[in-house]
C-alpha cells in the first residue's frame, strides 16, 4: 500500500475567517504540521536533522480548492513525500471533508546546512532517503515560481517575535496573513478563492520592516513583500471567478 501520513484535524472558531471559511494561513499551517509530522516517522524530522546543522526550508507552496472549507467541517489531511529531484524536495497533499476532496497542494523544499544554507542532495538523509517510501503521486501541479513583481505599494508591516519560528524568522505559513491584508474585507467578502501560491526566495527576521506591494493582473492578483527594497517573499491568488 502506497505511503501516505493521515491525521483529521477538528477546526477551531479561529481558524475560521470572518466569512466562516478556512483562512489560508490556517490550512497552510495544518499542512506544514501534517508535513513535519510524517517527516518525523519517516526518519527526517526536525529532531533528527538539527543535531547534524541540517534542516528543510521551504520554497513554494500551491493551493488549490474544490470547495471552500467552512465552519462545522472538519479536515483529513493526506500527505507524502514526491521522489526528489537533485536538491529538490516535493511534498504531496490531499484535503477532505468526510471523503469528499476539497482541497489539494503540492509544497516544494530544500535540504540546507543551516550555517551556510548550502542546499544538498538527498544523500545527506542517510538511511532515511534510502528506506523512504517515496510515492510519485501528484494531487496539484506547481505552477511556474517566477510571478511578475507587484508595483503598488499597499501597506507597511514590522515582523515581531510572535511571527517568528525556531529558525528565528517569519514563518512561512505567516505571509499568508500578511497578503491578506492587501485586500479590503469588503473585495474578499465578494470572491472566492479558487488557488493561490507562495514563492519563498528570502528570510525576513524579527524587527525587519515589510513593505507589501499588490497588482491586479487579468487572470490573477499578483502580491510581494521587500525588506529594504529587496523581494523576501511572492503571492499569486487565482479567484473563482476569473479565467
Amino acid at each position: 500500500m502506497a505511503y501516505a501520513y493521515t491525521k483529521t484535524y477538528d477546526l477551531r472558531y479561529s481558524d475560521f475567517d470572518f466569512k466562516d471559511e478556512l483562512a489560508p494561513v490556517a490550512l497552510l499551517q495544518l499542512l506544514q504540521e501534517a508535513a513535519c509530522r510524517s517527516a518525523d516517522e519517516l526518519g527526517f524530522g526536525y529532531d533528527d536533522l538539527r543535531p547534524r546543522g541540517l534542516g528543510f526550508i521551504i520554497v513554494n507552496s500551491y493551493v488549490e480548492f474544490a470547495r471552500p472549507i467552512v465552519l462545522g467541517d472538519n479536515i483529513t489531511v493526506e500527505t507524502w513525500p514526491l521522489p526528489p529531484r537533485h536538491v529538490v524536495f516535493d511534498r504531496a497533499y490531499r484535503v477532505t471533508v468526510k471523503g469528499e476532496e476539497v482541497a489539494a497542494a503540492i509544497s516544494r523544499w530544500c535540504l540546507v546546512d543551516l550555517k551556510t544554507f548550502t542546499m544538498l542532495t538527498p544523500e545527506h538523509l542517510n538511511e532515511a532517503h534510502e528506506l523512504c517510501p517515496y510515492r510519485a503521486e501528484f494531487t496539484a501541479k506547481l505552477p511556474p515560481s517566477k510571478i511578475p513583481h507587484a508595483t503598488r505599494e499597499v501597506c507597511r508591516m514590522r515582523v515581531g517575535v510572535s511571527r517568528c519560528d525556531h529558525y528565528l524568522h517569519a514563518n512561512n505559513t505567516r505571509y499568508a496573513e500578511f497578503f491578506a491584508d492587501c485586500f479590503t474585507m469588503e473585495e474578499l467578502a465578494a470572491r472566492k478563492i479558487r488557488a493561490f501560491q507562495i514563492v519563498y526566495s528570502k528570510q525576513a527576521k524579527e524587527g525587519e520592516e515589510l513593505v507589501l506591494y499588490r497588482d491586479d493582473l487579468q487572470d490573477c492578483t499578483v502580491c510581494e513583500a521587500r525588506v529594504r527594497g529587496e523581494v523576501t517573499t511572492q503571492f499569486r491568488v487565482w479567484f473563482a471567478d476569473e479565467p
